[in-house]
């Protein structure tokens, strides 16, 4: 496993990361005994980065996770989770809720401190309830200890680019956007690095779209677009390779892109992830496939209020 350094945070993470939301049964119901086995085998792999939310599972992810990592020396891994977002309608950025929020992670997760606190999928809130209440309670987090870093994730890059300039935070996270069919998270990068920003790119399979099996229903993605990853889905698999193992490593193997997060509650499909990233990529099926890709290169989907939306 391969680590890099996550902005001015100084942390060193892995290369993958592990992305706790499978846990809460969130794409799948799921044992609770073979998820505590996954994070374990994670962790064993190399993996130093677990990300989590209590909207995971309606709290059910952070419960599962914290039975895991309970007996876990802390200082194996760094912990991050979010507040903001509960549910699917459900978004409360007031300063109290959020330190409350805080301490009920706390409890569940078995920890005493949050090495990264993000704002969860902001893009829903008219921004100065961000700048004006959310930004200054992680802040105060932060300086009481019970935080180390502070951040914020959510979807649309104009989000980040309206955003980030007003704002001094330490990381992001950023989905679907540095995948095999959309690398438009490259041009955020510049903003990024100037400012020393930590970014941890997640969703390497665009939310399930990389795949031989169809996308599922609730995905807001269109019609072509679905069409065109499962063709270079479908070519992976007529060359005997999984389009899975081609985007992990895709993502992984970018040195300005310092952790991709990943999520599975099976402990054989973490450990698998983790192996590829130290494998060569097939550079030849790789061209192949961003050409079967290019028609949907960088196409996306609307996520929140229409300001954070427009191109």
């Amino acid at each position: 496993m391969q680590y890099r350094k996550l902005g001015k945070t100084g942390l060193d993470v892995s290369v993958l990361s592990f992305g706790a939301s499978s846990l809460g049964s969130v794409f799948r119901e799921t044992d609770d005994a073979e998820a505590v086995r996954t994070v374990h085998s994670a962790l064993d792999s190399g993996i130093n980065l677990i990300d989590v939310s209590p909207y995971y599972g309606l709290t059910k992810a952070e419960t599962v996770l914290g039975k895991a990592i309970k007996e876990q020396p802390r200082d194996r891994f760094f912990l991050s989770t979010k507040a903001g977002r509960y549910g699917a309608e459900e978004f409360d950025f007031t300063g109290k809720r959020i330190a409350a929020s805080v301490e009920e992670s706390f409890a569940r997760l078995h920890t005493d401190y949050i090495d990264i606190l993000y704002l969860h999928d902001i893009e829903f809130v008219p921004s100065a309830i961000i700048l004006e209440e959310a930004i200054p309670a992680l802040q105060r987090l932060k300086a009481e200890g019970k935080v180390r870093h502070i951040g914020i994730c959510g979807l649309p890059m104009q989000l980040f680019e309206t955003i980030l300039p007003q704002v001094e935070v330490d990381a992001i996270i950023s989905y679907c956007h540095y995948s095999l069919n959309d690398n438009s998270l490259l041009g955020l990068l510049p903003l990024l690095e100037s400012k020393g920003i930590g970014l941890v790119n997640a969703s390497p399979l665009s939310m399930g779209l990389l795949s031989t099996r169809g996308t599922p229903d609730w995905h807001p993605a269109s019609a072509e677009l679905k069409a065109a990853c499962k063709r270079a889905a479908e070519l992976c698999e007529s060359r005997g390779y999984d389009i899975a193992k081609l985007a992990v490593q895709y993502s992984t193997s970018n040195d300005r892109i310092p952790t991709t997060l990943v999520s599975t509650a099976n402990p054989d499909n973490i450990r698998k992830n983790a192996a590829w990233t130290d494998e060569p990529i097939d550079e030849e099926l790789l061209k192949d496939v961003l050409e079967v890709l290019k028609p949907v290169h960088n196409e996306t989907w609307v996520s929140g209020r229409p300001e954070y939306n427009e191109r």
